[in-house]
């Protein structure tokens, strides 16, 4: 799936999902390009795709928003709507079943629709082409930068990327969807980043867990912190306007087990039943007023010249079941490089010093 394919599809679901209602205005070019880190033309050509759909309408001097009336009329379009519904419910009962304990078998038909939606929304094409590395996984800045120097990581190869979270990620590498998955699923008991969810969801499978990088993850906030927080508390029962992952990151497992943890009660904590799919989408939101806080990566926050908080370091894996395939293990060696760790260092909030660890799972 092409880039300006993959914006189109997060507007896509953002409209059906009911997040974008009829006549909002959808976000800047301007946003999204630094957002995707891509030019300003392949997010016009996501809007083209938009339109020919008849989801969005552009209008000189006005922007672009979501029609008025969603096509097709309303007895067409409530039955999507209500199934967006059921699969965010689905997506939720499968966190929480997997945190639990649970095996991929013992929630298997509540978390049907959640599958069916990765496949159809967030998958790269079925048929990819021969030279092609196909990565879901967690969103990550210096996964985006790895992916448009590619070609001179692996030459003759591309890296199809699609964010769609952790989970996501993982249950496409066991389906045969992905080559690699990018994970930083903590489970909490243990203390341990991906593997007890890589030996959940691949089962009996010899899996290679490779570190790209220990990441800081913390607030983003305005520039000088005007609001005074200092960690997670502070967003409760003070208006603070807050944005949140989508459900199946990370980012959203970490915040979720931290909140119990603490003792804040979600229901105090203004937007958090916002969600915005990467790091760079929070960073954007708050930069432009429409939110308080977020919690994204140190990076995300550096692009848009934002004040950080830092609340935790977290490791972020690139999980293959074959590293040694073509491409892949290109990947793997370069990220066992000097040049790689200083690639990655001056992005900012990473710690490099593990880069390129490999480790065993099954």
């Amino acid at each position: 799936m092409d880039l300006y394919q993959q914006i189109a599809e997060s507007l896509r679901r953002d409209i059906l999902g009911g997040r974008l209602k009829p006549g909002q205005r959808v976000p800047t070019v301007r946003r999204l390009s630094a957002e995707w880190h891509c030019t300003p033309g392949t997010v016009q050509k996501a809007f083209r795709e938009l339109q020919l759909s008849g989801l969005i309408e552009s209008l000189r001097g006005r922007g672009s928003h979501v029609v008025q009336a969603p096509p097709g009329g309303q007895p067409e379009t409530t039955p999507p709507l209500r199934r967006a519904g059921l699969v965010h419910r689905a997506e939720s009962f499968l966190l929480e079943s997997l945190t639990a304990g649970h095996s991929i078998d013992e929630v298997e038909t509540a978390v049907r629709l959640a599958m069916d939606r990765w496949r159809a929304v967030s998958s790269p094409e079925k048929s990819a082409p021969a030279q092609t590395v196909r990565f879901v996984g967690s969103h990550d800045l210096a996964v985006a930068w790895i992916a448009s120097h590619f070609d001179e990581i692996a030459p003759g190869f591309r890296l199809d990327v699609s964010f769609t979270g952790s989970l996501g990620g993982l249950i496409a590498l066991a389906e045969g969807r992905a080559d690699i998955a990018g994970s930083h699923l903590l489970d909490e008991e243990g203390g341990v980043y991906n593997d007890t969810f890589v030996r959940r969801i691949l089962p009996g499978r010899r899996v290679a867990l490779v570190t790209l990088a220990r990441r800081r993850v913390g607030l983003v906030v305005a520039p000088g912190n005007p609001l005074g927080l200092m960690g997670l508390p502070d967003l409760a029962g003070r208006g603070v306007r807050f944005v949140n992952r989508q459900r199946g990151s990370g980012t959203r497992v970490w915040l979720d087990q931290q909140l119990q943890t603490q003792g804040v009660v979600a229901d105090d904590i203004v937007g958090y039943e916002r969600e915005a799919l990467t790091h760079s989408e929070v960073a954007g939101l708050v930069a432009e007023g429409e939110a308080d806080a977020g919690l994204a990566l140190e990076g995300s926050a550096a692009v848009f010249g934002l004040g950080f908080i830092p609340l935790t370091l977290e490791i972020y894996d690139l999980v293959a079941v074959d590293s040694e395939a073509a491409g892949v293990s290109d990947l793997v060696r370069w990220l066992g490089t000097s040049a790689a760790r200083q690639v990655v260092a001056t992005l900012g909030g990473y710690e490099t010093d593990v880069m390129g660890r490999v480790r065993w799972v099954g």
